[in-house]
């Protein structure tokens, strides 16, 4: 599976990154192929394109904020949580996600 996603928390440092980190690290330990951008004091850092948010299967904003470019993942499979859920349960996340998936094919 492809998943995209965004980190972003309400300092903008620590929780965005390590939001990130573990998204990351569990989507690889499921052989996902998986790509972050992070939204944070000093911007938009790795930002996602189009291409890479048109091919993904899944979205994860992992955000204690609001983020800028919502509108690019319209009719996209989109799940939003908070920043310490991504850090603390990112495996337990994407296998949901990808259960409810397969339901819905």
């Amino acid at each position: 599976m492809k998943i995209v996603g965004v980190a972003a928390c309400t300092a903008g440092i620590a929780h965005t990154y390590l939001a990130k980190e573990k998204l990351i690290k569990g989507a690889q330990s499921l052989g996902h192929n998986i790509r972050v951008e992070t939204q944070g004091t000093i911007g938009v850092e790795e930002e996602l394109t189009a291409q890479e948010i048109k091919e993904a299967d899944l979205v994860i904003i992992a955000a204690d904020v609001n983020i800028t470019g919502k509108e690019r993942f319209d009719h996209k499979t989109v799940v939003k949580i908070p920043t310490h859920v991504a850090i603390k349960s990112s495996k337990a996340l994407i296998k949901k996600a990808e259960a409810q998936m397969k339901q819905n094919q």
